[in-house]
């Protein structure tokens, strides 16, 4: 299956993550924060990056602004699980080089579609 990363400052939404694309069989690495997401993604290949956008040391939106400009990760899928829903960030996030959108809380189920049809693709 696929290496997949959770970058997120709540520990109890990467459990979360962890549990419900664990359960398909992907292997789920933690990051607290983009810094860390960053320097995780350095070290090893990831299929999928799936992060917060609001986080201390490092935001998503910089992370993926750091993470686009590594020839690794120019098509990788990358993304967002947060609260924010507005539309001017959204648009910021797309033009960073966010795939997708996933606003807080998710159901597991949702979260589990959308991941096979990213990583299908």
């Amino acid at each position: 299956m696929s290496a997949i990363l959770i970058v997120d400052d709540s520990a109890s939404i990467r459990q979360a993550v962890k549990i419900a694309l664990g359960g398909l069989g992907h292997n789920v690495s933690e990051a607290a924060n983009g810094a860390e997401g960053a320097t995780k993604a350095d070290v090893a290949r990831f299929d999928l990056i799936i992060t917060d956008l609001n986080m201390p040391v490092m935001d998503g939106l910089t992370m993926i602004r750091k993470l686009r400009t590594n020839a690794a990760y120019t098509g990788v899928p990358i993304l967002f699980l947060t609260t924010e829903s507005d539309p001017g960030i959204k648009s910021q996030a797309k033009a960073a080089g966010a795939t997708g959108w996933i606003t807080k809380p998710f159901d597991a189920d949702q979260l589990s579609r959308i991941v096979i049809k990213v990583l299908a693709k």
